[in-house]
């Protein structure tokens, strides 16, 4: 899983290097984002419908899982 650290405040980016730098921030947070949820699908996809069901799940539960919404 990665990680991408968007708590911390920059002072001084103001006006359009500032929103220049938000806007690749929020495209490399939901590049990030978009890939957990593929290796999260990939993984479970993978599994056995009794693995799935050992821990809870079956395979129409994968795309909620991998999506965060569970």
């Amino acid at each position: 899983m990665a990680a991408l650290d968007t708590t911390r405040t920059t002072t001084g980016s103001f006006g359009l290097v500032g929103r220049i730098g938000a806007n690749f921030a929020s495209v490399v947070n939901a590049f990030v984002e978009w890939n957990d949820a593929r290796v999260t699908r990939n993984t479970l996809s993978g599994l056995t419908d009794r693995e799935l069901e050992d821990i809870g799940l079956c395979r129409g539960d994968i795309d909620v899982v991998a999506e965060g919404r569970r």
